[in-house]
């Protein structure tokens, strides 16, 4: 069998695209180039998409020949002009963080042009980048989330100190304010004053059109990785520490003093409950291939709340859910190769469905 043709895709128009360069950066470093073909497709901040090669870095290749995503059938076209193909792709490994990436836009895409693609479906994605949504679906499973209010963006820019005080009525401080659909905690604060959440609330209306106010909880930061689609395995658990008022945009790629704990220095009964929930989150929210579960775990009382799930989350060598797998027996190469096999039995099953009526 020859090398599969593997479009590794990144950048994007999210607030996270020098985050999803550097992914893609690990990712192109790891991939075995005796099995793989890889072809860099990058989305410029302007939307358009750009091809590149090895051993041009990923950063280099927003800089690429403007391009067209071909599908089994043709040409689905994703910017104004047509100035090239990529060609027949086997498989597609998306790493673009963030909306655009991960909200099932692009999955769709990737539907339409019946291209096996790794991760979460389109609505899986959509569920899991909505923390809103997710949080009411996670709550109608009987899973533990953190008490919220939903603001719109709209009711913010009309009166910003009416919507605080509307959060306030139904929350106590210290609050979050984040926008609904985001990543890296861009647009995120944490708010110990009532005076101060009118302006959150404004910073976080910046980045999307919903905005969340959730109870802060005095909590670890735990996170558990999941893999597989039918069949899903949860890794050991790990813990985040930062001396960051929360884990912002700062404290994830800037401060050197955050530390990645794994595994979690925790005890095995409490390992086992975060396996088994973070298992049942991804089922809930539609995940597939792969999905980072992040869990607030109350301090003194170890009471778990689910924050968020991540169907595509950081993956350079340092990332979280690599690491995470590493610890689980599963290394950096080996892991990728687990995730585009997923990805290809995905698309077999689905392929494989109906399409046509028969009369019994």
């Amino acid at each position: 069998m020859g090398r599969l043709r593997v479009g590794l895709l990144f950048g994007g128009r999210s607030v996270e695209h020098e985050v999803s360069l550097a992914s893609a950066t690990s990712i192109l470093r790891a991939l075995d180039p005796t099995r793989y073909d890889v072809v860099l497709v990058a989305i410029g901040h302007d939307g358009r998409w750009h091809l590149g090669a090895p051993p041009l870095l990923p950063e280099a290749a927003v800089r690429g020949e403007e391009v067209n995503l071909p599908g089994t059938h043709g040409l689905v076209a994703v910017s104004g002009r047509a100035l090239g193909s990529v060609g027949q792709l086997d498989v597609v490994l998306p790493i673009v963080h963030g909306r655009g990436g991960e909200d099932g836009s692009l999955q769709g895409l990737l539907e339409l042009a019946e291209v096996p693609y790794v991760g979460s479906g389109v609505l899986g994605s959509a569920l899991q980048m909505d923390k809103e949504v997710s949080k009411r679906v996670l709550a109608a499973a009987g899973l533990p989330v953190v008490p919220w209010v939903l603001l719109r963006k709209a009711e913010i820019e009309a009166d910003a100190a009416a919507a605080a005080r509307r959060a306030l009525a139904e929350l106590a401080l210290p609050v979050f304010a984040k926008p609904a659909n985001g990543g890296s905690s861009v647009g995120t604060s944490r708010v110990s004053q009532e005076s101060g959440l009118a302006g959150a609330l404004l910073e976080a209306a910046r980045y999307d059109t919903k905005v969340l106010v959730e109870t802060a909880i005095d909590a670890r930061e735990i996170e558990v990785a999941v893999l597989g689609n039918d069949r899903l395995e949860a890794s050991v658990p790990g813990e985040i520490r930062t001396g960051h008022a929360f884990y912002d945009y700062e404290a994830k790629y800037v401060d050197e003093d955050t530390q990645l704990l794994v595994p979690a220095p925790i005890d095995e009964e409490l390992a086992r409950r975060l396996r088994e929930l973070a298992i049942r989150a991804t089922r809930v929210l539609e995940g597939a291939g792969l999905a980072r579960v992040d869990f607030l775990v109350e301090r003194g009382t170890d009471r778990i709340y689910l924050n968020e799930l991540n169907s595509l989350p950081g993956f350079t060598e340092v990332s979280m859910y690599p690491r995470l797998w590493e610890a689980s027996g599963l290394p950096y190469p080996a892991l990728l190769d687990r995730l585009i096999d997923l990805a290809l039995e995905r698309h077999r099953v689905r392929a494989g469905l109906g399409t046509v009526y028969r009369r019994s």
